[in-house]
């Protein structure tokens, strides 16, 4: 007999406290606490941690309100348990005490949780992870400092731990698709390298595959179907998920890159009726989540996600499970924000969007997390759910306009140059002068769900044959061109062609006024085939490779050298222009817009469809050391050349150009210098600098 089990021969059971909630050590043993309200009893389930088997059950003796605690002494850290519960409503649906459930409050699980209709058909225990204690003490120290990027510093580079990770020949085979993997030192080097600041790695909360997904033999490779909200997902753990994301995160800060976390809070892995009793809907089901009458006035889940329930955000369990889930993640964890899918289910309050809504308060008046990145995928799919531009003045939000237009300027569709030009200057229609901060638009071409950037010019159709759904899923409006051959080819016209439109809307994405968003794996040219919703497949489909030839190197020396660009420039990073009242400070003296022809772009012009080419200019007031920035931004998405007159200023002086996307290599660029006349490529963009004397 193990200690553990000796130990659970001489428990002592105590009242205990019904604060905090979930499993918290005390100097004599552990106190657990869990909200359950119109139960009419909770059990407690201990289990060997080496065997999972049964250890002991303990009748929660003491009920405060809806908390059921009690404290059971000798437990120690890494004990197991799990609850049962006998609520006997019979309503919305049952919850049998055969079935076993995850603390919400849990910090750790044992292991993953995978969908297995046999295992759960009866008695759910063997399917079912159970919840570990943690002595959180140890993670209280903070010793890596936070890096601390300003507003308009932060490019947002999205990843997957173990897509990142999992076909890196630098990571040993035993780390790839890991927490430790994702922080091996050439995965740090190649990010710092690119240029980013800030990392946004895809859920990294424990999460359950749909069971239709599974039955299928594929898998939620995302994780966006959580089953907790604290505890860490064991798939990317070699051994302890919490202790090695703390590893992770703190390996980044010690790199000078931020950590942003993608949390879904408006769903969980239990879905709708006849979804699986897993957590939630065995303590709480009427407050975890929203309700709404059917036509035929039957009580059922609201379905605001898409995923069969939409938890209950106004509901002020849940919105101070959302709270202590989030500080959890910012002070143990360590992160420095989050990406929130779905983010207007945080506003509903309860049916109806309101950015006043109680939890979107709370956050913005919390003393910890005010200083968070908060990031926001501004819609989901109730009624009305598109809310780009409606969240509170601190948050950022997805631009899926920026997204539209850029790739449709580009591809080279018509009449949208000055959408496209409302774009690249922070997409000030959406999000006001005065209210909102320039970098509030998180501006992306790609995202994880969607074509990737090589997909983009590659393929005009998805091709997601793969996913089982007889390619009916994913988007079908994706503003795509494969320039003359659908998906791979070896012809040198189509494969230039579309390595110039990758330059093209790399570049516009960098240098656009806002929050640049790159999807990770882009600047290593990574291909899904054609699949823009590859949400369940866990294979190279989604794992970078990182054996690049000369045609992906140049590409990834692109991205390092446009993304070094904005970063050396306060303009091409931030405009404080003097008709925002947000900021105090100006730095921009004029910004004027050209035709080719050198005159000024009037309003006419802007609406005359068959104009695909205007330039830019940018003239900066003096800095400290009397600097003066000074650019000039011309674009052409026409098939034709086009000959620009740029502002002739200064017989002694002239414009430098520093980028020119025609070019395959940087090493193929010229450094010139030139006073008036520059013949631009068709399907191109260039940046000059002006300077006084010319070099």
């Amino acid at each position: 007999m193990d200690a553990q089990a000796r130990t659970s021969q001489q428990l002592l059971v105590e009242e205990g406290s019904p604060f905090p909630l979930g499993a918290c050590l005390t100097e004599t043993g552990c106190n657990f606490s869990v909200y359950c309200p119109d139960a009419r009893a909770v059990i407690l389930c201990l289990y060997h941690s080496d065997t999972e088997e049964p250890s002991n059950e303990i009748l929660m003796p003491a009920k405060t309100g809806d908390y059921w605690h009690c404290h059971l002494s000798s437990i120690r850290e890494n004990q197991h348990y799990a609850y049962r519960v006998d609520r006997g409503d019979g309503e919305l649906h049952s919850a049998p005490a055969d079935k076993l459930l995850i603390d919400p409050y849990a910090k750790k699980l044992n292991r993953p949780i995978h969908w297995n209709a046999r295992h759960y058909q009866h008695d759910s225990q063997f399917m079912i992870p159970k919840g570990v204690v943690v002595d959180l003490h140890p993670y209280e120290q903070k010793p890596v400092e936070r890096p601390e990027y300003d507003a308009h510093q932060r490019i947002v580079y999205e990843a997957h731990v173990k897509g990142m990770t999992q076909r890196h020949p630098d990571v040993p085979k035993p780390m790839r698709g890991k927490y430790l993997g994702a922080c091996h030192p050439s995965v740090l080097a190649h990010l710092k390298n690119l240029g980013v600041t800030t990392v946004q790695f895809m859920p990294l909360a424990s999460f359950m595959p749909e069971p239709y997904i599974t039955e299928k033999g594929l898998t939620n490779y995302w994780g966006y179907n959580p089953v907790n909200f604290f505890a860490p997902e064991p798939r990317y753990a070699q051994k302890d998920a919490l202790a090695e994301v703390r590893k992770m995160v703190d390996a980044y800060h010690e790199a000078g890159l931020e950590v942003i976390v993608d949390v879904v809070f408006n769903h969980t892995a239990e879905g709708g009726h006849g979804g699986p009793i897993l957590s939630f809907k065995g303590f709480c089901p009427y407050k975890a989540y929203l309700l709404e009458q059917s036509q035929g006035g039957d009580l059922v889940f609201s379905n605001h996600s898409g995923c069969g329930n939409t938890v209950h955000t106004s509901q002020p369990v849940m919105m101070t499970l959302i709270m202590d889930a989030m500080r959890f993640w910012y002070e143990i964890i360590g992160v420095d924000g989050f990406r929130f899918d779905l983010a207007v289910c945080l506003g509903r309050d309860p049916q109806h969007f309101t950015p006043y809504s109680g939890l979107l308060r709370a956050i913005g008046q919390d003393p910890v997390l005010k200083r968070a990145v908060l990031l926001a995928e501004p819609w989901d799919i109730g009624p009305g759910g598109y809310q780009v531009g409606a969240f509170p003045p601190a948050w950022l939000e997805v631009n899926d306009k920026f997204r539209d237009t850029v790739r449709a300027y580009w591809r080279g569709d018509k009449g949208l140059t000055a959408d496209f030009a409302t774009r690249l200057m922070g997409s000030r229609d959406i999000f006001v002068k005065g209210r909102r901060h320039i970098n509030t638009s998180v501006n992306n071409v790609t995202y994880h769900d969607g074509f990737t950037l090589q997909d983009l010019v590659s393929y005009e159709q998805r091709h997601n044959l793969a996913n089982g759904e007889e390619n009916r899923d994913g988007h079908g409006h994706n503003l795509s061109a494969n320039y003359g051959v659908e998906g791979e080819t070896t012809e040198p016209r189509i494969l230039a062609l579309r390595e110039r439109q990758k330059r093209n809307l790399f570049a516009s994405l960098i240098l656009s006024q806002g929050t640049p968003h790159i999807l990770g794996g882009d600047e290593l040219s990574r291909t899904q085939q054609g699949n823009n919703n590859a949400y369940c497949q866990d294979n190279e489909l989604n794992w970078y490779d990182w054996e690049l030839n000369k045609r992906k190197q140049d590409f990834l020396e692109f991205c390092q050298y446009v993304i070094e660009l904005r970063q050396s420039s306060r303009l091409l990073s931030q405009l404080l222009l003097e008709d925002d009242h947000f900021h105090l400070a100006t730095n921009v003296a004029s910004i004027h817009w050209y035709k080719p022809d050198g005159s000024d772009k009037l309003s006419a012009d802007w609406q005359a469809p068959h104009n695909q080419a205007f330039g830019v200019e940018i003239r900066g007031v003096a800095g400290d050391a009397g600097q003066t920035e000074h650019w000039f931004l011309g674009f052409n998405a026409s098939d034709n050349d086009v000959r620009f007159n740029l502002p002739h200023l200064s017989p002694i002086g002239g414009w430098t150009l520093e980028l020119d996307t025609r070019y395959c290599s940087l090493s193929e660029q010229p450094r010139i210098c030139i006073q008036r006349v520059f013949l631009q490529a068709g399907r191109s963009l260039a940046v000059f600098r002006y300077s006084e004397a010319l070099r």
